[in-house]
């Protein structure tokens, strides 16, 4: 029987989940940066995301839904993505897209994939049409909540008692949080109504804007969290994983 599988923080939102014995990579951006937000670390070996069975987009954010890193994977797997994200997964060389909306359910082998709910303006372009954007929560050996990029929202305690591991966005690439994301104090709110049994922080030290963050360590903000997390939530573990680290999932 599979084991339970494991988690590799790639960096941004990017997660290599193994898990069931399947490969499900989360949100991938594998370049050196978009525009004016460059890479501060190493970008992966594409030969370590090979093998994949579903790739896994939040949002149609360019952070999160990136043409050129679905280009590099190739037209391996099909990708899960919110409903109306289709057309633009189509442009990155995804031929198999499958949309979901909170509360759909697909199973990817014998990994089972739920759509909850985020509260985050999902939309490509700021005056756009109006798109959603998701979460997931994976069930197979382990249950892994990957938010994507969310606030709090009412709704969120409904996955207490269902999550192993949570994957939670606590900070961005400049030099404060804007509206529609967690800060460290806010995923921290976060991990207490959700009560996993482990909190793995992402979305953090990996991009950096050109000329912000000079005077803020790249760890900080998971340090932030940590601490924060062991102030309101001290019975969830807190790992804090640097790009590139794996942990085994509990």
């Amino acid at each position: 029987m599979p084991g339970r599988g494991g988690l590799t923080y790639v960096g941004h939102a990017t997660v290599l989940v193994e898990l069931a014995g399947h490969r499900l990579l989360t949100d991938p951006l594998l370049g050196g940066g978009i525009l004016h937000v460059r890479r501060r670390v190493s970008a992966p070996a594409i030969e370590d995301l090979q093998g994949l069975d579903a790739i896994l987009i939040s949002h149609a954010h360019r952070d999160h839904l990136d043409l050129a890193s679905l280009r590099r994977l190739g037209d391996q797997c099909p990708a899960i993505v919110p409903r109306g994200c289709a057309p633009t997964a189509r442009r990155g060389g995804v031929t198999e897209v499958i949309e979901l909306e909170a509360g759909d359910r697909v199973s990817v082998g014998g990994v089972v994939v739920e759509a909850v709910p985020a509260a985050h303006d999902g939309r490509r372009n700021p005056f756009g049409r109006p798109a959603a954007a998701l979460g997931y929560l994976l069930e197979g050996l382990s249950r892994i909540y990957f938010a994507g990029d969310t606030d709090l929202f009412p709704g969120m305690s409904t996955l207490t008692g269902r999550v192993d591991v949570a994957m939670l966005p606590i900070w961005g690439w400049g030099p404060r949080v804007p509206g529609g994301h967690l800060d460290p104090v806010r995923a921290a709110e976060a991990v207490a109504r959700i009560r996993p049994r482990v909190a793995v922080p992402i979305h953090w030290g990996t991009l950096r804007a050109i000329g912000s963050q000079r005077g803020l360590h790249p760890v900080a903000p998971a340090r932030a969290f940590a601490d924060a997390v062991g102030r309101v939530a001290p019975r969830t573990e807190v790992r804090i994983l640097m790009p590139g680290q794996r942990m085994r999932c509990p």
